[in-house]
């Protein structure tokens, strides 16, 4: 009796290892999510700061343009609000990402729509602080493109794990759900936002 619970001893001490394992590694790439999830957010936020610049820039020129720039603030604050939301529910998880992707969209569409119009106003294109601001905003599209790969990637990289044989048996029972991919949801919002004046 004393062998056969000396084996039970070392075959449990090995299960909870496995587990142990299993569990570390699940947690650091929930971890990995959440970060580059942050480094997405970083650069939402950038964008979001330097929309009420452009509005204020553009203002003076486009005064007939009035709908489109309230539409753009509008579209600004709507995406500004599902980011707090979503900080507020503990960031990414399942089914959470959707209405960033959403907002996100329509942010896109209507500065794509700004952008659009001011080519009818040569006196702007020529403002050197709208000539500043369309690189700052060309340099942060880049960045957020940037950074929703990364997010992907290691969204990837935790789902698989989840997955996987042995991890499928445990990641529910330790709390770990699929994360969303950041998926752009509209075809017009696949489009780069044209910066070029």
């Amino acid at each position: 009796m004393g062998t056969l619970f000396v084996i039970f001893i070392i075959v449990a001490g090995a299960v909870a290892l496995w587990a142990l394992g299993i569990y570390n590694r699940l947690v650091r790439l929930k971890n990995q999510v959440n970060n580059a999830w942050s480094q997405v957010d970083v650069q939402l936020q950038r964008r979001y700061d330097l929309i009420p610049n452009l509005v204020e820039t553009v203002k003076g020129y486009m005064q007939h343009e009035r709908g489109t720039l309230e539409a753009v603030v509008m579209a600004r604050n709507q995406a500004a609000q599902a980011i707090k939301a979503l900080k507020e529910a503990g960031g990414p998880a399942e089914g959470s990402l959707r209405d960033v992707q959403v907002a996100e969209s329509g942010l896109t569409a209507m500065l794509g729509k700004l952008f659009a119009l001011s080519e009818n106003y040569p006196d702007l294109k020529a403002n050197q602080s709208m000539y500043q601001l369309q690189e700052e905003l060309r340099s942060t599209e880049n960045r957020i493109a940037f950074s929703r790969q990364a997010y992907n990637d290691q969204v990837l990289t935790y789902n698989t794990t989840q997955q996987e044989f042995p991890a499928k048996l445990l990641a529910t029972t330790f709390g770990h759900h699929p994360a969303d991919l950041y998926e752009i949801t509209t075809e017009k919002a696949k489009e780069p936002v044209k910066v070029a004046f």
